[in-house]
């Protein structure tokens, strides 16, 4: 067992990203704290260290239980490290899904389904309390 590990190397054996590059890209930005600070890529964790995670929209926290360098099977996750978020965070996570939010930027591509049938609801002449025998009258 290690006793320190660069956080960048951590987060990618530990399963937390996919590959070491989007850690150190994560590090970067600002996404990954430790002690409620944001930590470069090269910065040296130990054991008992508590590693904060933001991926939108939550913040996971981890506890870290061992120092490794090396990816291991995901069955021996469990000594690596221990997930310590808050359940707040997972209470979010489940309000978000249920709202429906889908992260496409407004106006790019064509409308969904649900979005076309809304403004086809919102275009319609009874919404505004008019027949569209009234609205026949108007024109002539």
């Amino acid at each position: 067992m290690k006793e320190s590990a660069r956080i960048d190397k951590w987060l990618w054996a530990a399963r937390i990203y996919k590959t070491r590059s989007i850690a150190a890209d994560a590090c970067k930005n600002g996404r990954v704290m430790v002690g409620g600070v944001t930590r470069k890529p090269s910065f040296i964790i130990k054991r008992g260290d508590v590693v904060s995670v933001k991926k939108a929209p939550i913040t996971y926290s981890f506890e870290v239980l061992d120092c490794i360098e090396q990816r291991v099977g995901a069955k021996m996750l469990y000594g690596v490290y221990k997930n310590v978020t808050d359940p707040k965070q997972y209470e979010l996570l489940e309000m978000s899904r249920i709202s429906g939010f889908v992260d496409r930027a407004r106006g790019t591509g064509r409308p969904t389904k649900k979005e076309r049938r809304a403004l086809d609801a919102f275009v319609a002449p009874a919404m505004f309390g008019f027949d569209e025998e009234d609205w026949d009258e108007d024109e002539e």
